[in-house]
């Protein structure tokens, strides 16, 4: 029989699922990216970076979700590691184009088979029929969570439980 303590409880239960997800494995990515010279967020920085050829802070915090202030203080971290390079605009010398060092393409080169083998065996408890479904249900949280964005939420709690 189910009721409203229930279902609140199925919400809590399935929120705390996936938080403990999310944190597992972003720590456990983060030690395996870190033995490849650089933490999990900054590999997904750099690969983004590599992906564009040159990017501007302004870019990374559209692609990210950072602030300003976060994103300037993980590119100097880098510059400092010597994975990126900051180089000035030639029509504009405000504006800085961040790019990745030869030992920052080295250590994403380092770091993609080892991020292909993480997700290769964390999935291969699956099988096909349940990841498609894996996919679909999480695809739908997430369109739920680009409404709830949108819409705002509701005063009367109707996010409790939700990480």
């Amino acid at each position: 029989m189910s009721n409203s303590f229930t279902l609140a409880s199925e919400n809590v239960e399935a929120g705390e699922a996936l938080r403990d997800f999310y944190l597992t494995s972003q720590r456990t990515l983060n030690r395996l990216m870190a033995a490849q010279g650089a933490s999990f967020a900054k590999t997904k920085m750099m690969i983004f970076i590599h992906r564009q050829g040159k990017v501007r802070s302004t870019d990374l915090v559209e692609a990210f979700g950072f602030a300003p202030r976060t994103i300037t203080e993980a590119v100097d971290a880098m510059e400092k590691d010597g994975l990126v390079e900051r180089v000035a605009d030639a029509s504009d010398r405000r504006v800085k184009h961040i790019s990745l060092t030869a030992a920052g393409v080295e250590v994403v080169q380092l770091s993609e088979p080892v991020r292909k083998r993480f997700t290769d065996q964390l999935f291969e408890v699956l099988d096909p029929a349940e990841k498609k479904q894996l996919a679909q249900l999480i695809g739908r949280l997430n369109v739920r969570l680009r409404e709830l964005g949108e819409e705002g939420v509701d005063g009367d709690g109707g996010t409790d439980g939700c990480a």
